[in-house]
């Protein structure tokens, strides 16, 4: 919305042109969202409290976890608040791609909502049964992938680009695309939801990797930046930053209150909102493949729980401890800090080796 009125100002007053600058207008956006969360936190924290809205321990885990439980959950409404409101505040609101990865983010912040709802307000230990959770992401994901191809103006928004060669790009068809597209948002979505199991686990991780997204969307819609880098422009896609710096912004708001030891749980509405987030945006800036390697974690986190399935049903036995991977640590007697701090050294050198192909192509 202040675009518009800084566009009116600038009538008056040309300094006001400077707030038409994406990198100034991400800035504020970040700042803005970080103040909001720091603002409602504490407040927010005392409702649910107040309501009794806390977290539900597994008896079978590790027994550090058991003093968490009664932590009040659900914060990542907070995240969800502070990022529409400074994305409201500071986006173009005729971007496609805003209003495209915002609804998406809501409709999975809303599943997760309902799904924290019943198990904590309604008393569900259960919650929303796995089938109904998958059907209801699936119809999100496959809704916002046919509307993502059926908008595309360019060949570049549905082709399929590998880190690294300058020259390898697929063009995809309408099913490729979007079941393509569906796998990278449903698989983010839940691949951070798992790995959301200590305090500041998850949060610091996709903090990092989506404003290395806001790079790639600030850099892809940038013709000159495009063509110099060599990866594909997309003309609008570079509002996504303001987006990015939202989540960034929220984010670090939010770590403040959940860092060890969590005042509070961001719970599944914010795991499940923030993963598509983090999926659709990879889509958009055609970076899925960068996704996966930039959310290295998210995907050991994954792939140690679908093995551990794998082997306990095949064989009967173990691969780890406990999965996901982070209780496997506990349980090896690593301090709930040090897995923690670990995860995200190695998140931060992921990002890194992500953002390299921007120029190692």
């Amino acid at each position: 919305m202040l675009i518009y009125l800084t566009e009116y100002l600038a009538k008056y007053y040309s300094g006001f042109h400077v707030f038409q600058y994406l990198t100034l207008r991400g800035i504020l956006a970040a700042i803005t969202t970080l103040a909001i969360t720091l603002f409602i936190g504490p407040r927010m924290i005392e409702q649910l409290t107040r309501y009794q809205i806390g977290q539900q321990v597994r008896s079978d885990g590790p027994q550090t976890h058991l003093k968490k439980s009664g932590t009040p959950t659900m914060g990542g409404g907070l995240i969800l608040t502070a990022m529409v409101i400074g994305t409201l505040l500071w986006a173009d609101l005729s971007s496609r791609f805003i209003w495209i990865v915002m609804t998406t983010t809501l409709a999975f912040g809303a599943i997760g909502f309902y799904d924290d709802y019943l198990k904590l307000v309604v008393g569900n230990s259960k919650g929303l049964p796995a089938r109904y959770k998958y059907l209801a992401q699936s119809l999100v994901a496959l809704i916002t992938a046919y509307v993502l191809h059926a908008l595309h103006q360019t060949a570049a928004e549905t082709t399929l680009y590998v880190p690294f060669f300058k020259t390898v790009a697929v063009p995809m068809s309408t099913l490729g695309f979007v079941a393509y597209a569906y796998i990278v948002i449903v698989g983010t979505s839940n691949a951070v939801n798992l790995t959301d199991g200590l305090d500041g686990l998850a949060i610091m991780p996709a903090v990092m990797v989506v404003t290395a997204l806001g790079i790639f969307a600030y850099t892809t819609g940038n013709i000159k930046f495009a063509t110099y880098l060599q990866i594909p422009y997309i003309t609008g896609v570079g509002e996504l930053l303001i987006f990015s710096a939202t989540l960034t912004g929220a984010g670090l708001g939010f770590l403040w209150f959940n860092a060890y030891p969590a005042e509070v749980f961001m719970g599944d509405v914010g795991a499940l909102a923030i993963g598509a987030a983090l999926g659709t945006i990879a889509v958009i800036v055609r970076q899925e493949i960068v996704l996966f390697v930039m959310g290295g974690v998210f995907v050991l986190e994954t792939v140690s729980v679908i093995m551990q399935v794998a082997s306990f049903k095949l064989t009967g036995r173990r691969i780890f401890r406990m999965a996901p991977l982070h209780h496997h640590f506990e349980l090896k007697g690593w301090a709930e800090p040090k897995v923690i701090v670990r995860f995200w050294i190695i998140s931060f050198v992921l990002v890194l080796a992500g953002l390299a192909t921007l120029k190692i192509r």
